[in-house]
């Protein structure tokens, strides 16, 4: 029986008019085109600055391949998700205030405008670039799929339908609202998701004949669920690996950080800081405990449930709630989808035009019309988002591997660039360079080979590769006569 979209088309009806009224105050407020579009002018609120951070990081994989996990490994799963309560506490918290001071002091826009400042190297910044453009498209075409997916198990329709609906959707968003639109939908976006979590938990538990009844049906036919190792499942290297990829290296992910420019003032930082921390936790440890609790209502094996594990949310969203609930339940998925997309298109739009071709301009004496900028930067951005778009019409599986493979690519390519360039004076261009290069690329030559030490993700390959190279090369080499230390480090 096909679903209800009205809840799902409503939501994204709303999202696109408070996209284009977004877009008309911006303009209205005046500044130039490019921080308006990539930044928002630095304008947002604690509210929606919380928000946005926490859409942008919680993507499908979080409603999607999370859960799934969980409902396959137990309360171990829950236990690992509890450290992206740190997130938000670390990323304001450690860049909050330099980041901001130090952006408002270069007009820098963008990450890469920070990294290039602080270096004085165009060759660590296109790489910057590069880099961010290349993982941020592998994370939003597993968004694209997730979500489609998601759409096309819980409605009924075809997977391109819910391709099509939602990908044309954010694109507009996007393109339209630029980085304060974003920021906006991203807040309907938070909230649509905390709505979802809350339906689906009234549905799930009614299902299994309430909390109490689940934990005993856990406990009698799976109670290796219920253990913090669930039985081998869940060993300690695997704890240590997962803590550092989704929460202690997190905030250094460039679509995280960048949030940290926009900001009004440090009220704003610090009310985002509590809302942040508070919405996180409730909704990164809900989702994921109701995977758990998903095993009292599905409970047979995963070969039934299509071999994924990517299939037990939008299974247990049919099988636990009326038609009409189940329409406004996957408005929380989608929304997640939604956020995610948007804010990585802005981002990957602003390091190719911002950070490489209007820098180019400026190197050769040429300072293009802010029409012509806003054609670029707009023109770029619907590129991009047809590009991942088509990318997805063959859809991967498992989409919280694709996530996890990018937020450990970025944390590698970003964790010693950014944390060493703001607080070691001595860190330099040649170190940057390496750390940045010789990290990623071990990082991604160890995910392909599959090659790991004492079991433990690649993520720590990366990032001990990563902080040697950044060591060795910032004794050995010198700082570039273009950076700017006095910004960074004033007396």
């Amino acid at each position: 029986m096909l679903i209800p979209l009205a809840p799902l088309v409503l939501f994204l009806l709303v999202a696109l008019v408070v996209s284009i009224i977004v877009r008309a105050r911006s303009r209205a407020a005046g500044g130039s085109f490019v921080n308006r579009y990539f930044i928002g002018n630095r304008a947002l609120g604690g509210f929606v600055l919380a928000m946005t951070t926490i859409a942008t990081y919680g993507s499908v994989s979080s409603f999607v391949g999370g859960p799934g996990q969980a409902w396959q490994i137990g309360f171990g799963w829950v236990y690992m998700a509890v450290v992206q309560v740190t997130a938000l506490v670390l990323l304001y918290g450690i860049f909050g205030k330099k980041m901001a001071l130090v952006g408002r002091k270069l007009n820098a826009v963008t990450v890469v405008d920070i990294v290039r400042a602080r270096y004085g190297s165009n060759a660590l910044a296109n790489i910057s670039a590069l880099v961010i453009v290349l993982f941020f498209a592998a994370t939003m075409v597993a968004q694209f799929v997730g979500g489609a997916k998601l759409f096309e198990a819980v409605t009924g329709y075809s997977y391109t339908v819910g391709l099509a609906l939602f990908g044309i959707a954010v694109i507009l968003f996007t393109t339209i609202g630029g980085f304060r639109g974003v920021a906006v939908t991203d807040a309907l976006c938070g909230i649509a998701m905390l709505v979802g979590i809350v339906v689906l938990a009234g549905g799930i538990l009614e299902a299994g004949g309430g909390y109490e009844n689940i934990m005993e049906t856990i406990a009698a036919t799976n109670p290796a669920m219920l253990e913090p190792f669930s039985d081998g499942a869940m060993p300690p290297s695997l704890y240590l690996t997962q803590w550092l990829l989704v929460g202690v290296f997190t905030f250094v992910l460039p679509q995280s950080v960048v949030r940290t420019l926009g900001y009004k003032d440090t009220k704003s930082l610090h009310s985002a800081m509590i809302w942040g921390t508070v919405i996180i936790g409730a909704m990164m440890i809900g989702v994921t405990s109701l995977g758990v609790l998903s095993a009292g209502v599905l409970m047979e094996d995963l070969a039934a449930y299509g071999g994924s594990v990517d299939n037990i949310i939008p299974t247990v969203i049919v099988e636990s709630l009326p038609p009409l609930l189940a329409g406004v339940a996957i408005v929380g998925p989608v929304a997640a989808s939604i956020s995610t997309v948007s804010s990585l298109l802005i981002s990957s739009a602003s390091a190719i035009i911002k950070d490489i071709c209007l820098h180019a301009c400026a190197t050769h004496g040429v300072q293009p019309r802010e029409r012509k900028v806003a054609v670029w930067s707009q023109a770029t951005t619907l590129v991009i988002g047809v590009i991942v778009f088509v990318l997805s019409i063959v859809p991967p599986d498992v989409i919280w591997k694709i996530n996890m493979f990018a937020f450990g690519g970025l944390e590698t390519a970003f964790f010693f660039v950014l944390v060493c360039g703001l607080f070691w004076k001595r860190a330099n261009a040649t170190g940057a360079l390496l750390s940045m290069a010789g990290g990623t690329l071990a990082y991604c030559a160890c995910m392909a080979v599959g090659f790991k030490v004492a079991d433990l993700h690649q993520i720590v390959i990366g990032i001990v590769v990563a902080a040697v190279l950044m060591l060795v090369g910032s004794l050995a080499g010198k700082q570039r006569k273009d950076a700017n230390l006095a910004v960074f480090f004033p007396e």
